[in-house]
């Protein structure tokens, strides 16, 4: 599992943008609207999880689907209250991408945040993209808005 700090994903996307021309960073997009550089779309296994650290202190989880989908959920486990959802295990329910929960085995679908066994709890879901050096294209996520 990476864990990158805030001041990490600044610093690392400075670096790579400035030293490599097409290089791609992913992105989530937080609350407050901002894009915050997570990682690189090669960090990313299908079914191995990313956590990062946003700027207002939460965490996310992030995971490339088989289909080459990446997203981007909170990764507190809200049956726990442990930020865990990044060590989960992948799958898919009906054609639709999840994530269990490492501890009490709960599944969150991926694209919505709502938890498959329990309708009264859910989990937040960023938007995801990934910018490359030219500009920025959609990297098949749903979340807070445009």
């Amino acid at each position: 599992m990476t864990t990158l700090t805030a001041e990490q994903h600044t610093s690392a996307s400075l670096t790579t943008d400035a030293t490599a021309a097409g290089t791609a960073a992913v992105e989530i997009r937080c609350p407050e609207g901002s894009w915050v550089p997570v990682c690189g779309p090669d960090d990313l296994l299908p079914g191995r999880g990313v956590a990062a650290l946003l700027p207002d202190g939460a965490q996310a989880a992030l995971f490339l689907d088989r289909g080459g989908r990446i997203h981007a959920i909170g990764n507190r486990d809200p049956f726990t209250g442990a930020q865990v959802l990044s060590r989960g295990l992948t799958g898919s329910a009906d054609g639709r991408p999840f994530v269990a929960s490492p501890l009490l085995k709960q599944r969150f679908d991926l694209l919505t945040g709502d938890c498959l066994d329990d309708p009264a709890e859910s989990i937040p879901v960023y938007r995801v993209r990934v910018r490359d050096g030219v500009g920025a294209r959609g990297a098949g996520s749903v979340g807070l808005g445009p």
